[in-house]
């Protein structure tokens, strides 16, 4: 299990927020850390410490007044990092190779590839061919509707017709090198992680999949690992120590290095 560090970006600033407040009239999200560090410090940090796979979310859409000011701090974090972060948020056949061009590892593609609710297949097969498979990460955050995991998209706002499933993920590892899975129910919360959804993924485990939301203590590491199969990677937000929570980065860090042994 590695860890894989997270660098969220809304309104020109790193923060953390509830994930499911997000809302793009008024540029609006219930807050839980604003950083006074700009991206570019965080994307060093992970560079010395080792860190590859981390992922910049730009947290505002295209249209948005803070989108110019929050893709420059996503680019300066590229700078900062080239080859050991991937990029995520508005990502489209149009400028997913700028992204790569800029140092990104991957590209981290969701409702571009999820449109009106379905998977356009034939949108997955032109950013393949835009980028290369070996540069895409599909992001298939989700909500629990009942018994199933539905995909959401547009900043996790808008429910789609997929559900998570493992024949599901067969099918869109064809097009990807890896998926990051935000469990959106408990992201942002540092309230318990959606065990149900770690089993899942954890079963698959046939490419690397990071898993994202809920964590909040070293006994929630202990289960990914343990229910995970040790084959899901782990991002942490709001509990950490570097973005005002009360798991220290060090520890974290140790606990992951010790799982890879």
């Amino acid at each position: 299990m590695e860890f894989r560090p997270c660098i969220d970006i809304h309104n020109g600033k790193v923060k953390q927020i509830v994930g499911g407040s997000l809302r793009d009239e008024g540029d609006t999200a219930s807050e839980n850390f604003v950083s006074g560090q700009d991206a570019a410090f965080y994307a060093d940090l992970y560079r010395r410490s080792g860190l590859k796979g981390g992922h910049i979310i730009l947290l505002n859409g295209a249209d948005s007044p803070y989108y110019e000011a929050t893709r420059e701090q996503a680019l300066e974090a590229l700078k900062a990092y080239p080859g050991g972060l991937q990029i995520g948020g508005g990502i489209h056949d149009g400028n997913a190779s700028e992204y790569i061009r800029a140092g990104a590892s991957h590209v981290i593609v969701t409702s571009y590839v999820f449109k009106d609710g379905r998977i356009r297949y034939d949108r997955l097969e032109i950013l393949r061919q835009a980028v290369g498979r070996e540069h895409i990460v599909l992001d298939m955050s989700c909500k629990k509707i009942g018994d199933d995991y539905v995909v959401v998209t547009d900043r996790w706002q808008n429910l789609t017709e997929e559900k998570v499933t493992p024949e599901l993920l067969d099918k869109l590892f064809e097009y990807c090198d890896e998926f990051l899975i935000h469990a959106v129910d408990v992201e942002g919360k540092a309230n318990g992680i959606e065990r149900e959804l770690v089993r899942m993924l954890g079963e698959w485990g046939k490419c690397p999949v990071t898993y994202a939301g809920g964590v909040h203590s070293m006994e929630d590491l202990d289960i990914i690992r343990q229910t995970g199969r040790n084959c899901l990677n782990v991002t942490i937000g709001s509990a950490l120590d570097l973005f005002g929570g009360n798991m220290k980065w060090e520890d974290v860090l140790a606990a992951c290095k010790e799982e890879e042994q």
